[in-house]
């Protein structure tokens, strides 16, 4: 950091003044002192005080990101930017940008969790592109949350079939084109401490453009949007959303998605469980784990059923290539302080995806590492390597943690 200067003040020493035979009166050697005083004070050297430090392009750069991290509270949105290059075996070379704000509802209860909303974009050599926000807006008081996230994607992918056992054969890799956007909020009373339900709505949009084998579609389209609407019940003792060092949090999610929402031949629902504990193991370590579960009953479209892969599930991955009707999931990660804003991660997880008793036993392993630094107070900027079952693996560059 890049100091601005410090103002020096300015200190005289009062001489002491020679008695003459004639004494002086009180009164004039005070005034006397004070203007010998003021007179040091208005002919001070220039140079006593030091100038404001000009900084150059790259000083003022490393000076926003050495701030970043520290609490605003004269700022009722507190918001950065941060972007860069990066790698991902999905998506090839890249820029990615990220923005971060975080704020509270009610600035004089500084006890009231931050609010969050994280911007997003991402632009490959591979022709992808994503584009969304996801944010947690906390009421005052706590009464509400407000849980959403918002995407919008151009994804030249790739595309193996549903099942286990066509998503595991890569001669079924074929190539799929499509745009997709995505919608959820979740709006949560609070019934008690730490006790959270509330309704919730989905939407998801899905325009294939071109795949090279419709038959891993099983008689599916390529094009086609889904509505549905649900409720919520959760219990959160996290001391931090973003970023937890310890507490509990477990979520119900139970949504329908009927044919008289516009959803044509696709009339199912699902419900999905979230279990997730953070505990602090030793100084600067932290150990957390997730278990996910997701299951669909009806006719659920290609794009909607259960997934693994990505920058949350089984990382390493590659973003779907296993999807089926229902899933589980477990992980558990080691996340360890370093030094200042620099933290590291070690993980290991499985899952399996399936429809039945059979390919329920077919289970994916995974494993990695990765990353952190501290862009914004229980922020983190996060950098992963996964790796997964015959030599899978992936990169992800994300904001927050996975879980």
């Amino acid at each position: 950091m890049v100091a601005l200067g410090a103002l020096h003040a300015v200190a005289d020493d009062v001489t002491a003044v020679p008695l003459l035979d004639a004494e002086i009166p009180v009164d004039s050697l005070q005034a006397h002192n004070q203007a010998n005083t003021l007179d040091s004070i208005t002919t001070a050297p220039a140079d006593t005080v030091a100038k404001p430090v000009k900084r150059n392009f790259v000083q003022k750069i490393i000076a926003y990101f050495n701030d970043t991290n520290k609490e605003k509270l004269d700022k009722p949105v507190d918001f950065s930017i941060i972007g860069g290059p990066y790698y991902s075996s999905d998506t090839k070379f890249g820029l990615g940008i990220i923005g971060a704000a975080q704020y509270r509802t009610d600035r004089a209860d500084l006890t009231l969790p931050h609010s969050d909303a994280a911007l997003y974009g991402n632009f490959s050599t591979a022709g992808f592109v994503s584009l969304g926000i996801v944010g947690h807006h906390i009421f005052p008081r706590e009464r509400y949350r407000l849980n959403y996230r918002f995407g919008f994607y151009y994804e030249p992918a790739y595309f193996w079939g549903i099942g286990y056992d066509k998503c595991n054969n890569d001669a079924n890799k074929t190539q799929l084109k499509r745009i997709r956007l995505d919608l959820e909020a979740h709006f949560l009373f609070r019934l008690g401490h730490n006790f959270y339900a509330g309704p919730f709505i989905d939407w998801d949009y899905v325009n294939g453009k071109a795949i090279d084998d419709m038959t891993l579609l099983e008689g599916q389209k390529l094009k086609g949007h889904n509505l549905g609407l649900g409720g919520t019940i959760s219990y959160d003792s996290r001391d931090v959303v973003t970023n937890a060092h310890r507490g509990l949090y477990v979520k119900l999610t139970q949504s329908f998605h009927p044919r008289f929402l516009g959803n044509g031949d696709y009339s199912f629902s699902t419900t999905a469980f979230e279990f997730d504990t953070y505990h602090r193991v030793w100084k600067g370590g932290v150990v957390a784990g997730q278990i996910l579960g997701e299951f669909n009953f009806g006719t659920p479209p290609w794009s909607l059923m259960a997934f693994v892969g990505g920058s949350h599930s089984l990382r390493g991955y590659y973003e779907g290539r296993y999807r089926d009707k229902h899933k589980l999931e477990a992980q558990v990660e080691l996340r360890q302080h370093v030094w200042r804003r620099n933290s590291v991660v070690f993980w290991v997880g499985l899952a399996s995806v399936f429809h039945n008793k059979e390919t329920f036993k077919k289970v994916l392993p995974n494993f990695g590492f990765g990353y952190r630094w501290e862009f914004k107070k229980d922020m983190n900027i996060r950098l992963d390597v996964g790796f997964g079952k015959s030599k899978q693996w992936g990169v992800v560059f994300s904001i927050n943690e996975a879980f």
